[in-house]
């Protein structure tokens, strides 16, 4: 177990506790989402967290596969899930740069407040983008930390190696932007709901 997993381990059942910094801001991406949706589409979320998510968009689409680093999380979203009878979503604990899909098989891939705390974004969005067949969706809202708070960089690497934070990579929506488009997506929806907030993009591969 790596030091990032420990520590969303650690935080697991206060995390789950906590309300949404920003419920309308969570219910309009919720909302912007299933409009893509139909219900015959298998769906990937990696660092799905406790589950929310998930259970949320669950009854919009065929399956869910959600997963999370954090052993902690998965079991707190399987009780979730279970307490009311959802059925289309298998939680697992892994990360995005394990799991095994073929190539072409997903239609929608969601990032949620992930993209950040990832080792290698690119790479991340380049196995997305290849498990996606054509026409599908990424689905990501990410904290683009570099916009705001550039000294981040110098603070991360002390706080993750002193065990206060996970990893976290600083970078900017531009910089977010060029990783899409680089991977071959086409951005078809954009969305930040203030200055400093996270930023919501639904991205497409090419048909």
């Amino acid at each position: 177990m790596d030091q990032s997993s420990k520590f969303w381990d650690r935080i697991a059942e206060r995390y789950s506790k906590q309300p949404i910094a920003d419920e309308a801001a969570y219910q309009k991406k919720l909302q912007v989402t299933r409009e893509y949706f139909q219900p015959d589409m298998k769906v990937l979320e990696f660092g799905c967290g406790t589950g929310s998510t998930a259970i949320a968009h669950a009854p919009y689409v065929k399956h869910i596969h959600a997963i999370d680093i954090s052993s902690k999380m998965i079991e707190i979203a399987q009780a979730k899930a279970d307490a009311i009878n959802v059925e289309n979503v298998t939680f697992e604990q892994a990360s995005i740069e394990e799991i095994s899909a073929s190539d072409q098989t997903l239609d929608a891939v969601l990032g949620l407040s992930i993209l950040h705390l990832v080792e290698n974004k690119e790479q991340v969005i380049a196995k997305v983008y290849k498990m996606l067949k054509p026409g599908g969706l990424f689905v990501t809202s990410t904290a683009c930390i570099g916009d705001t708070m550039k000294s981040f960089k110098v603070i991360v690497p002390i706080a993750k190696f002193l065990g206060l934070m996970p990893l976290v990579k600083v970078f900017t929506t531009k910089e977010l932007e060029d990783s899409l488009t680089d991977a071959g997506f086409v951005i078809d929806y954009q969305w930040q709901p203030g200055k400093g907030k996270a930023v919501f993009v639904v991205a497409k591969k090419a048909e």
